[in-house]
């Protein structure tokens, strides 16, 4: 019998080591060096600066997240043209170095016009999108729309997700949803180990219920529906459940399909999904950075496959512009896309990641990074929005010159 345990325990061993060597090989060879700081828990809003170096490049990799979903690379990559340089009024190096920067684009007219990495990171590597994923879940709200999945924004959230009849998101609509305009309670503060943002990815689901779902119909109303908008990352969650059970798709096929595939983009990607399987659909896409200006080069040429939008005929102007006010001067929130009212619009994420898209400049900014001052660092959110004023102001004395 010991000799039987004996070669059990050793089968067990190689089978870990292998896994171990699999996991290991799977590392881009930045990561390699950083395996010791990559964290073990799930809780990564108060992962140290060194863990979220290692893991923002590896969030697929992590045994601790261990679920994922691919979108396959287009078989036509997209070119990014290179560009004559942008003469920038700054010092982009130190630019980099403040905002803890691994990565920063710049598109313009469809040329690349600068391209700068930090961080150990490179263009082969895939970074971390967190709330930059919003919009693309958007955009996938917009398709399932054009292709009559969901057949109204005006329709109710609860015709789509029946478990959420006789919560506070019974009568709450899409556009509601999408706008972030519901009225249920909700704590987006990255600071708090028990705010809903924090709490959410921990919750033990009931049987049978998505996760998300089950966490969020037990949340109260703060304010009649459409009258008040509050961030939150749940409802984007609650999107993307709703995208996915409308279409009979997980969110990772059905972005592939709408896209992945017509953007062009020339690496994998992946998609970090809940504890019942469910994609993520308020965070957590992997991509390369030059696929997330990919996806915005797509947006700002009208989201166009093969000729045709995938995109409703008005809906990226709806998407794109104020529709909801968030008490900022000069800025709103429209379809899960912050909005500028110039014309412009962004995707962001927490701790520096972001696609800037201006279509008057023909102007497309991509950003990921690490700030050291957390989650919404107070000194390099500011700094980073005077970065965009200080490109299209470059832009335009290109364009008097």
């Amino acid at each position: 019998m010991s000799g039987r345990i004996g070669r059990i325990a050793l089968g067990t061993a190689a089978l870990l080591t292998a896994a171990a060597v699999g996991y290991w090989f799977s590392l881009d060879k930045e990561t390699r060096g950083l395996l010791k700081t990559l964290p073990t828990n799930r809780d990564l809003l108060f992962w140290t600066q060194e863990q979220r170096d290692a893991a923002f490049r590896a969030m697929d990799r992590l045994p601790v997240l261990a679920q994922w979903r691919t979108m396959h690379a287009s078989g036509t990559p997209r070119t990014l043209p290179q560009g004559e340089p942008l003469a920038l009024p700054l010092d982009v190096d130190a630019y980099l170095q403040a905002q803890h920067a691994a990565a920063l684009l710049i598109v313009q007219g469809g040329k690349l016009r600068l391209e700068r990495y930090g961080l150990g990171f490179d263009g082969s590597g895939r970074w971390t999108s967190f709330s930059v994923a919003k919009s693309f879940t958007s955009t996938l709200a917009g398709a399932a729309l054009k292709d009559g999945f969901i057949k109204s924004l005006d329709d109710k959230i609860s015709d789509y997700l029946p478990d959420l009849r006789g919560s506070a998101y019974d009568a709450v609509s899409v556009r509601q949803l999408l706008t972030m305009t519901s009225g249920v309670a909700w704590d987006e503060d990255y600071a708090d180990p028990q705010s809903d943002v924090a709490r959410f990815n921990n919750h033990q689901p009931e049987a049978g219920v998505d996760a998300l779902v089950s966490y969020m119909r037990q949340l109260p109303r703060a304010a009649p529906a459409g009258e008040r908008w509050n961030y939150s990352t749940g409802e984007t969650n609650l999107v993307g459940v709703l995208v996915s059970q409308a279409t009979g798709k997980p969110l990772a096929q059905y972005l592939e399909e709408k896209v992945w595939r017509p953007a062009g983009m020339e690496q994998q990607g992946t998609w970090l999904l809940s504890k019942t399987g469910q994609e993520i659909s308020g965070c957590c896409i992997q991509a390369a950075a030059r696929d997330y200006a990919r996806f915005g080069q797509f947006i700002l040429e009208g989201a166009r496959s093969e000729g045709t939008s995938v995109l409703p005929t008005d809906w990226l102007e709806q998407a794109t512009r104020k529709q909801a006010d968030i008490d900022v001067p000069g800025r709103g929130y429209g379809y899960q896309w912050w909005t500028y009212d110039d014309g412009s619009f962004a995707a962001r994420g927490i701790f520096g990641q972001g696609i800037f898209i201006d279509p008057a400049r023909q102007l497309v900014i991509v950003s990921n990074a690490d700030w050291s001052g957390g989650a919404r660092d107070p000194v390099a959110l500011p700094a980073r929005e005077a970065f965009y004023r200080a490109v299209q102001q470059a832009v335009d004395g290109e364009a008097a010159r």
